[in-house]
């Protein structure tokens, strides 16, 4: 099924849920730290967004990596991180930024303090109305789940924390890419990339004709090669893992804001668990509908689809697979990672 292309201009996006897999890591001295970190029956969902902010990043960089332009002061990625009570899988289910939704009446806007009247809008613009609390109303009145801890990054922090990767996060290359948005320009094969090739790479969506879908899908073979790294490098030493976390989590505050210690009990929970227990997929969407004044283009879920995910996770299931899934959707089916798999060009 071939879908419209969106008219909306290019805004920039981040790769949070990658980082936030990093918690899934963690050696046995790890596993005693004290944490307030909920358990819940039905496991614990993370929401991770990425803010569309240059704060913290150099002009060098800007010109370097291709930053420029206008932030959007928005959530550019919105993302999912569900944790089985038994701590046994970990799903990543990405919620695509341009995703149509319903701002309720009498919500306040955090920039000028006046209230909205109820109004349409895409996903991402919930943070930039109300801030983090009202992303996390947001996702959990879109989903019908739970968001019990809440994870911001922006490019600043995307970029410090991959850098403290050793080494450098390896990327494979089927075919030449290039972008002209991002300035990414890589040739067939595999090579390591720091924090700030990482951020153009994750951001691409023109290089391969399939805009944000083929650029989610980037960010999760980004997230696979990221957590065997870590697995390679920081799994045995504890202090490097704890400044890994607070690289990501950084310093704000947030309402239900994961905190550093809450990072590395997650990591302590999950340091035993295989990498083909972590999957990824994208809410099933059925296409464009049609431009909104004072919205644009915006993506329809389709509800039926986007449903049966959400319903899995809040049963605490795995999610759907690729046989499961009717051939009329789009990106419902789970990305599982082979733990065979090698890091290098086939």
């Amino acid at each position: 099924m071939k879908f419209p292309r969106s008219r909306r201009p290019r805004r920039p996006l981040l790769v949070p849920a990658a980082l936030a897999a990093l918690a899934a890591l963690a050696p046995a001295a790890l596993a005693a730290v004290p944490s307030d970190l909920p358990r819940p029956g039905q496991g614990l969902n993370l929401l991770v967004v990425g803010i569309d902010s240059r704060k913290g990043v150099t002009a060098e960089e800007k010109e370097r990596f291709r930053l420029g332009g206008k932030e959007c002061d928005c959530t550019d990625v919105m993302m999912l991180v569900h944790v089985s009570a038994e701590n046994d899988r970990v799903d990543v289910v990405s919620l695509p930024r341009d995703s149509l939704t319903s701002f309720p009446d009498q919500h306040r806007d955090r920039r000028t303090g006046k209230l909205h009247a109820a109004h349409q809008a895409k996903i991402n613009g919930a943070w930039a109305e109300g801030g983090p609390a009202f992303a996390v109303e947001t996702v959990e009145s879109m989903t019908g789940l739970p968001v019990h801890r809440y994870l911001e990054i922006d490019f600043r922090r995307f970029m410090d924390t991959v850098d403290r990767v050793d080494g450098g996060v390896p990327i494979c290359t089927e075919k030449a890419l290039k972008d002209p948005s991002t300035g990414i320009d890589l040739q067939p094969g595999t090579r390591p990339v720091g924090g700030g090739e990482a951020l153009q790479y994750v951001r691409s969506r023109k290089a391969d004709g399939q805009m944000d879908f083929g650029r989610i899908k980037k960010q999760q073979k980004f997230v696979v090669n990221t957590l065997q790294r870590i697995r390679d490098g920081v799994l045995g030493r504890p202090g490097r893992l704890k400044d890994l976390a607070e690289t990501l989590r950084g310093t704000g505050a947030a309402e239900r804001g994961i905190s550093v210690r809450e990072l590395l009990t997650l990591a302590a929970r999950l340091r035993d668990l295989p990498p083909d227990r972590t999957e990824f997929a994208t809410v099933p969407v059925r296409g464009f509908n049609p431009d909104i004044a004072g919205v644009g283009s915006t993506l329809a879920w389709d509800e039926e689809g986007a449903a049966e995910v959400f319903r899995r996770l809040r049963e605490d299931r795995p999610l759907p697979a690729a046989d499961e899934v009717a051939p009329s959707r789009i990106s419902a089916a789970a990305y599982r990672p082979d733990p065979g798999a090698s890091l290098i060009c086939p």
